[in-house]
């Protein structure tokens, strides 16, 4: 299949692979550092045309965090490949809708371009949103698959992958970045086939001509109901996490030091790597992808030698993941930065020296 390679930041990429993906519905509200996927969204989206047997595709740039959420659940129970954005501060506003969303098992795309917390913070990158994302941060016990590209690229494949699975498993789906993926420009290789037909649901609250009508709740009253409903939900979960994780392994085979780290701190422990191993030090690296499942079978690594570094831009959220993963089979230790700061090649580099 031929491709278009284009220059596109991070957060564009996003939005090009939600166009391509057949995304009906938008509605966010702006917020740094994400601003260039609700500007792309809003030029492009209903530019694009109507998806064959569907209204024409619709921005709505929302009065708040809380209005884009709620239209978004209105939009996925009527049928719509539904999305939205935002980042740190506002994803926390949205979590009641995300737990809505779940609570009614309604598919969604859901992107936080994390920045510097806690509260309003600043415009910074960080990645001290991982247990928000991965713990189910509103209430209730449900689980979003959560999505961590590293690169523009990724975050145009995934964001495409995240529709289908969030309609294939009726659940939200958190594409996790942060700032510097936002803004930053790679080349990103387009597909140049037709944009995507949404599937057919049968569920949707479209119109009950000919059939039962559907209903989309999460309200559960009478006795033992909503305990039902949640052990349905679990046995999704359990599916999920037994099919959809995903990772990326170098160098394992003879690792005596294997770093652990996602999205942007990925990147810096790939250079931080190669200039290891040209000095012939024994380093690998496990990039988690999916971060909810978490990859756990990556972990699975029978030499008791090998010892891991987590990476990240923040105190420790992951470590935990990898810790469980592990299961004190191997020594974990941990490297990081927040509210903004970057982890450099160099620091990666003399905590390795000390490990070994």
């Amino acid at each position: 299949m031929a491709k278009t390679k284009v220059l596109l930041s991070g957060n564009e990429a996003i939005a090009q692979g939600a166009i391509q993906a057949g995304c009906t519905f938008y509605a966010g509200y702006p917020i740094t550092p994400q601003n260039e996927l609700i500007a792309y969204m809003a030029k492009y989206l209903p530019a694009s045309g109507a998806v064959k047997g569907q209204a024409a595709r619709v921005f709505i740039q929302a009065e708040s965090e809380l209005a884009a959420i709620n239209m978004v659940y209105g939009a996925s129970a009527a049928g719509a490949r539904a999305m939205t954005s935002s980042s740190s501060p506002g994803i926390s506003l949205k979590q009641e809708g995300i737990s809505y969303l779940a609570g009614s098992q309604l598919p969604a795309v859901i992107v936080n371009i994390m920045r510097g917390g806690p509260g309003l913070g600043n415009i910074a990158p960080a990645q001290s949103d991982y247990f928000q994302a991965t713990r189910g941060g509103g209430h209730g016990d449900y689980h979003v698959i959560v999505l961590a590209p590293a690169s523009a690229q990724e975050a145009y494949d995934l964001t495409q992958s995240g529709f289908d699975l969030a309609d294939k498993y009726r659940t939200p789906v958190m594409i996790l970045g942060d700032g510097v993926l936002g803004q930053m420009m790679e080349p990103v290789k387009l597909s140049s086939r037709k944009i995507k037909t949404p599937p057919v649901k049968s569920w949707a609250l479209c119109g009950c001509a000919g059939r039962k009508p559907n209903i989309a709740k999460s309200f559960f009253l009478r006795e033992g109901a909503l305990e039902e409903f949640n052990l349905k939900l679990q046995k999704n979960y359990q599916i999920i996490q037994q099919k959809e994780q995903r990772f990326e392994g170098l160098f394992l085979s003879d690792a005596k030091v294997i770093l652990v780290a996602y999205g942007t701190m990925a990147r810096i422990a790939k250079s931080a790597i190669s200039q290891l191993r040209n000095a012939g030090k024994q380093v690998g690296l496990i990039r988690p992808i999916s971060l909810w499942p978490f990859p756990e079978r990556a972990f699975q690594i029978k030499n008791n030698r090998v010892k891991y570094l987590v990476l990240e831009l923040s105190y420790g959220q992951m470590l935990q993941d990898v810790r469980l993963a592990v299961n004190g089979r191997q020594q974990v230790e941990f490297l990081g930065r927040s509210g903004g700061g970057i982890l450099s090649q160099e620091q990666i580099i003399d905590k390795v020296k000390k490990i070994l």
